[in-house]
C-alpha cells in the first residue's frame, strides 16, 4: 500500500510538472493575443498645452506617422517590459533607419534624433513579441504595416481634411471602415482651448504583424461627436 502510494505521488508530481512546461511553452511561444498598431496624427500632438519639438531631421511629413506595435490581451491588458537584458540595439536596424526616420518621428522635447522614442517602444513593447518578432522584424513590420494603409489619404477619399475644421466621429470611422474592412479605434486629445481634435487611431493586427483584424476590445477613453482635424 505504502508503494501504490509512492508510485501515485510520483505520477501526480510528473503531471504537475508537465502542466507547468506546458505553460512556460505558451508563455514563450506567444504571450500576448492581437497588436495594436497606433498612428499618431502630428498635427494633434504639436497643437496642445505642453507642444512639442520637431526631431533632428527636421520637420515630419504632413502624415500619420508611428507611434508604436503593442502586444495586448483579449482583456484589454497588456504585457509590458518583458525582456531588460535586450535593449534596442541601432546596429539590428541600419537597413531600416531612413524609413524609420521618415515614419516613426519623436515630437517629445526636447528635439532628438528619435533613437530615444524608439528604444522605448522596443523596450516596453517589442521585448513583449520577440519569441515572433526580434528587433528587426519588429520595427520593419510596423513599417510595412504603415506603407500598407495610407490612413490620411482614405479620410482624403472621403472628404476628411487636415485643415483645422471639425468632423463627425462617425464620418472618421467610417471612412477607415470602409476602405479597410475592419472599425478603428480613434483616440482624440485636447487643443489648448479645450477642443477635442483626431489624434491617435488604433488598428488591430494579428500575432505575426501580418495582417489586419477585427479589434477584440477596444482602449478606454472617447471622443466627442465633433472632433476637429488640426493643420501640420
Amino acid at each position: 500500500m505504502g508503494l501504490d502510494r509512492m508510485r501515485s505521488k510520483y505520477v501526480a508530481g510528473l503531471v504537475q510538472i508537465f502542466a507547468v512546461q506546458c505553460l512556460l511553452v505558451r508563455a514563450a511561444s506567444q504571450d500576448f493575443d492581437f497588436f495594436y498598431f497606433v498612428l499618431q496624427w502630428p498635427g494633434s500632438y504639436c497643437d496642445t498645452k505642453q507642444s512639442c519639438c520637431y526631431p533632428l531631421t527636421g520637420k515630419p511629413a504632413t502624415d500619420f506617422g508611428i507611434h508604436g506595435l503593442w502586444p495586448n490581451y483579449n482583456d484589454g491588458s497588456y504585457p509590458s517590459n518583458c525582456d531588460t537584458s535586450n535593449p534596442f540595439d541601432t546596429s539590428k536596424v541600419l537597413d531600416l533607419i531612413s524609413r524609420m526616420q521618415t515614419e516613426w518621428p519623436s515630437l517629445s522635447c526636447p528635439s532628438s534624433d528619435n533613437t530615444k522614442f524608439w528604444s522605448h517602444e522596443w523596450v516596453k513593447h517589442g521585448t513583449c513579441s520577440e519569441s515572433i518578432l526580434n528587433q528587426y522584424g519588429y520595427f520593419k513590420a510596423a513599417l510595412d504595416l504603415k506603407n500598407q494603409i495610407d490612413i490620411l489619404q482614405i479620410l482624403r477619399n472621403a472628404g476628411i481634411e487636415p485643415n483645422g475644421e471639425t468632423y463627425s466621429l462617425g464620418s472618421i470611422k467610417n471612412a477607415i471602415k470602409g476602405a479597410i474592412g475592419y472599425m478603428p479605434f480613434v483616440e482624440c486629445n485636447t487643443d489648448e482651448s479645450g477642443q477635442n481634435q483626431l489624434f491617435q487611431i488604433y488598428l488591430c493586427v494579428n500575432t505575426t504583424a501580418s495582417g489586419l483584424i477585427e479589434c477584440p476590445v477596444f482602449p478606454s477613453g472617447k471622443c466627442g461627436s465633433q472632433i476637429e482635424f488640426p493643420i501640420f
